[in-house]
């Protein structure tokens, strides 16, 4: 009975952290569920980076009835001071008597830590319930606090024989309400949205979140090796930042005029095309810890084969185009069946007409 109840706490306070999925910035998203005596005294969740985390509002919410208590965190209390005290503490100060975590702090310099000091303290310490879960909700984070690069999802509309527009170039709309509606909660789950300078031509993508509720605008990345953005684009409209990736062979005057509108410029190579992975790198400088590719099949194919992409959402259709239709991913690809690129720990979920298949590279590079 005691297993049941410790999932069930534990599933709370990973619902809790999900609902701030896309708002902690490069920190992971976590939640804290306090029950005493089988009853939810406090709950919370890390809402802002910089800002109190989980155990914090979930012990500020249960005041007295934290002491004897069992705290449900679904990653290891920190026990550092960074912007904000240690969760250890808070915990022992309290008098919690047992903490359920779900998993440890990746960071191999903190990792073990929190835990070592609320055993120390003669605290209850149980962990690995619902890891697995635990993990795949912060997968960016633990990448980018391992590498500090950021984690690379590829979205993609596209019909059933794999095309992501008709033989005229035409493709609003390939899926349906339900599914863009997703979309858009991707993108303000993400730090930062990137396309190619071709979706921009074709399509003048404004490539911000618009849900039925407010959402956060990602961070606009145009990957532009020759500038050719226009100044008039709506992604310059100033509504969220926007970065165009080029090369230092790129036209001066045409990267003073595009910054006078705002973007910031940023050289990732000698030329003629954009260095990906120099530009990932750079991007992960800047503290952007994810990014949700969406441009054509040139910069998915050019990704993919790099081994730069940590994970593949391919949203599909009931519909057929036909083979002049460009393709979701433009690569040479391999010469026999037996040696193509294959996709780990695949999932499937409905929306409305379409679906999504989700995936993982089995080429993409990973943490040592």
């Amino acid at each position: 009975m005691e297993v049941i109840n410790d999932e069930f706490y534990m599933r709370l306070a990973l619902q809790a952290a999900s609902s701030a999925a896309g708002q902690t910035s490069i920190n992971p998203v976590v939640g804290c569920v306090v029950v005493n005596e089988g009853r939810v005294v406090g709950i919370g969740a890390h809402l802002k980076r910089g800002e109190g985390h989980a155990e914090v509002h979930a012990l500020n919410m249960a005041g007295d009835y934290a002491k004897g208590a069992t705290a449900y965190v679904t990653l290891e209390p920190c026990s550092h001071h960074g912007r904000t005290p240690p969760c250890c503490e808070r915990l022992i100060q309290e008098g919690v008597k047992r903490v359920v975590v779900a998993a440890t702090d990746p960071n191999p310099l903190v990792a073990g830590r929190g835990i070592k000091r609320l055993r120390e303290a003669g605290v209850d310490v149980t962990v690995g319930l619902l890891e697995e879960e635990s993990r795949k909700l912060n997968e960016a984070f633990n990448k980018y606090i391992m590498t500090k690069l950021p984690f690379v999802t590829i979205k993609t509309a596209a019909t059933l024989d794999g095309r992501v527009a008709t033989r005229t170039g035409h493709s609003r709309w390939i899926t349906g309400p339900e599914a863009r509606e997703a979309v858009h909660t991707l993108r303000h789950r993400n730090a930062a949205i990137l396309v190619g300078v071709s979706t921009i031509l074709a399509d003048d993508s404004e490539l911000t979140t618009r849900l039925s509720v407010p959402g956060l605008h990602p961070i606009r990345i145009v990957v532009d090796s020759k500038l050719r953005t226009p100044v008039s684009a709506r992604v310059l409209n100033g509504e969220a930042p926007t970065i165009l990736l080029t090369t230092e062979s790129a036209p001066a005057e045409r990267a003073r005029e595009l910054e006078a509108q705002g973007a910031e410029v940023i050289a990732c190579g000698p030329g003629p095309r954009v260095d990906l992975a120099l530009a990932l790198k750079k991007l992960g400088e800047k503290e952007i810890g994810s990014i949700l590719v969406e441009g054509g099949g040139t910069i998915n194919g050019s990704l993919l084969e790099a081994g730069l992409v940590d994970k593949i959402m391919l949203f599909y259709a009931p519909k057929l185009v036909g083979s002049e239709a460009p393709s979701a991913f433009a690569f040479q690809g391999p010469d026999r069946m037996g040696d193509a690129l294959e996709l780990e720990n695949v999932s499937v979920e409905h929306f409305g007409r379409d679906w999504c298949v989700t995936g993982y590279p089995s080429n993409r590079a990973k943490p040592e």
